[in-house]
């Protein structure tokens, strides 16, 4: 597991800051509560995994950063603010000029990430819009970038098109592509999805190195907590629209307080100690966002849950230094200790 970096100074402000966020999506069966009540930083030069099974809000979390979501949803409330702007209150345009400069991403699926019918270089050199320098001088460092990914002889294989590469070196160039204006938050959305086990590892190891070089913050969206375990210095664990916990990777992995986040580390393969036929799984669906709801979101799936959870939100309780968690067990367990 990756050592922790050193916490930052307390004063330092976080590169980015959600407060309070509530996303809707608008559908014939009525609005669909995404997102609700999210806060999460995302402190300069550290990687922040959010993790959560499909549905959780990861992706639409990230998509709501970038600013890149689809015409029926709506921020309702909330502020996303990055070097100290909201982004949410910000005029298109200035938003939008941040897009490939300050703010970059990696898509989930390198197949369609790119253009098909236009030249990796043409790509790259596009990509670098706000440079002011030639194309010759952006060509040449298009060409340093893909051989710093990894790809063989960049000089004569800019020239090729998408379907010349396979797909993890398509997720190799799709990473050139977001370092190479080197932002200062890069958000990959589940970005080793699409690839074979031994490409992941290899992925997860070019962020990595790439991410000390460039010095820049990374928002991880991923399923596969062995990733965020590699490459993350904090994680934030969704469900359901909301964050139900965060905290330092090793607090998260070793001490996890909320019982969602302990049933999906218990879902881990790489945790099975004895050969089975049978992964574990959490009993349950995952719950429909449709409609108001009170009460825990967890508490249908939840072996613990007890009459509070029925007609109560949990708010935050936090754990040591560092890890927050939202549960009602937490407070009764303070209430029983006081």
């Amino acid at each position: 597991m990756r050592r922790d970096n050193p916490a930052p100074h307390m004063s330092a402000r976080p590169l980015l800051e959600i407060r309070g966020l509530h996303l809707d999506f608008g559908t014939p069966r009525g609005h669909v509560h995404a997102l609700r009540n999210v806060s999460l930083d995302v402190p300069a030069g550290q990687v922040v995994g959010i993790v959560g099974e499909s549905g959780s809000g990861k992706s639409t979390l990230a998509y709501t950063v970038m600013g890149l979501l689809s015409d029926n949803a709506e921020v309702t409330s909330g502020a996303i603010l990055f070097e100290g702007r909201d982004l949410l209150s910000m005029p298109t345009s200035a938003r939008q000029s941040l897009l490939g400069d300050r703010l970059s991403m990696i898509f989930q699926d390198p197949m369609t990430a790119l253009n098909p019918v236009r030249t990796i270089e043409s790509q790259m050199i596009d990509i670098q819009h706000h440079e002011q320098s030639g194309r010759s001088e952006k060509r040449a460092r298009a060409i340093e970038m893909l051989h710093r990914v990894g790809i063989a002889d960049p000089q004569s294989r800019i020239g090729a098109y998408p379907h010349h590469f396979s797909g993890g070196m398509r997720q190799r160039i799709c990473i050139a592509m977001a370092l190479l204006v080197k932002p200062a938050l890069l958000i990959a959305d589940e970005p080793t999805t699409a690839l074979d086990a031994t490409l992941e590892v290899q992925i997860i190891h070019l962020l990595k190195e790439l991410q000390k070089e460039i010095g820049c913050s990374i928002l991880f969206v991923s399923h596969h907590l062995g990733a965020v375990a590699e490459l993350c210095d904090r994680v934030a664990v969704m469900y359901g629209g909301e964050v139900v916990e965060v905290g330092a990777v090793r607090e998260i992995f070793h001490n996890p307080a909320h019982p969602y986040t302990r049933a999906l580390l218990e879902c881990d393969p790489g945790r099975i100690r004895q050969r089975t036929r049978t992964l574990p799984t959490i009993p349950g669906e995952v719950p429909s966002l449709l409609g108001n709801r009170k009460g825990c979101i967890f508490r249908a799936r939840c072996s613990q849950a007890f009459d509070r959870c029925l007609h109560e939100d949990p708010v935050e309780y936090r754990i040591g230094l560092d890890q927050i968690a939202r549960c009602h067990l937490l407070d009764e367990k303070r209430l029983v200790s006081a």
